[in-house]
């Protein structure tokens, strides 16, 4: 019976728009019946949960499939999300994987990071998950998503602070090996092309900043250059279609080298990164 209800569902939220209709309906069953997605045929008729139909009606309605099951997949972590935070996306993996890397190449015992604009905490725990003697600073400027920052982090080696990603961490100037940002990158303009389930769910903060959307990268720009040490790596989220825009702010003259964008799986352009070299 409930493979064939998920069937049913499939249908629906493909009739809606759902992007990934076959999975999230999948999904919704298995935290409807307490279960995993790969034992859905396990559960027995007798067992079907009406209330499944109440999450397909949500989800149908476009509600983000995260914020009804209260929790998003990032990397290797189970994150709690709901109304108020930014759900992290699957793109932002291939940024984290790239800073990853670069931590590792710089053969520094205790690297110190921060992650600006951190949000549910997604790329500040990945980091501390997997680099383990690093030292991870996260800073949220929203008070409703830092309510979901702190919960995730709770636990873990990240210290979390509450304060405008700008202005942060003066304590930590010059010191810092990496800064990593997925910041807001929206232009205002766009609004009405953007996703229901982020137009409609994501904080705002989240999601808009400016004319052309590069007014926070410009911001993190100006924080990065004053916490990084020379040598020291920035890497930033962008959208798409601002490839080749974002390595432009972090010119020569201001002290950056190597400034470059990278793409996502998918080939296009995600994230742009720079070094630090001069003070």
């Amino acid at each position: 019976m409930l493979l064939a209800e998920v069937a049913r569902a499939t249908q629906r939220l493909a009739d809606a728009g759902v992007p990934s209709p076959r999975f999230d309906a999948e999904e919704l069953a298995a935290h409807v019946h307490g279960t995993e997605r790969s034992r859905l045929h396990s559960v027995a008729d007798a067992e079907f949960d009406a209330r499944y139909w109440e999450a397909v009606a949500r989800r149908e309605a476009r509600e983000p499939l995260q914020h009804i099951t209260g929790r998003a997949f990032f990397r290797y972590l189970e994150l709690q999300v709901g109304p108020g935070v930014f759900v992290p996306r699957p793109e932002t993996e291939s940024v984290v994987g790239w800073a990853i890397d670069a931590v590792r190449a710089m053969d520094v015992a205790e690297p110190l990071i921060v992650d600006l604009c951190t949000g549910s905490g997604a790329i500040a725990l990945a980091l501390a998950q997997e680099v383990p003697r690093s030292r991870v600073h996260a800073v949220e400027l929203d008070e409703r998503a830092l309510v979901w920052a702190r919960r995730n982090v709770e636990g873990s080696r990240v210290v979390l602070h509450h304060g405008d990603a700008r202005e942060a961490l003066p304590e930590l100037t010059g010191q810092v090996d990496l800064v990593i940002s997925n910041p807001p990158y929206i232009p205002l303009g766009e609004w009405e092309h953007v996703a229901p389930e982020a137009r409609d769910h994501d904080p705002e903060l989240a999601l808009f900043s400016g004319e052309d959307g590069l007014d926070t990268i410009r911001g993190l720009e100006r924080a990065a250059r004053r916490l990084l040490r020379p040598g020291g790596m920035m890497v930033v989220e962008h959208a798409d279609t601002q490839g080749g825009q974002v390595p432009w702010i972090f010119t020569e003259d201001r002290g950056w080298a190597d400034a470059a964008d990278h793409p996502d799986l998918n080939n296009r352009p995600r994230f742009a990164t720079a070094r630090r070299v001069a003070r």
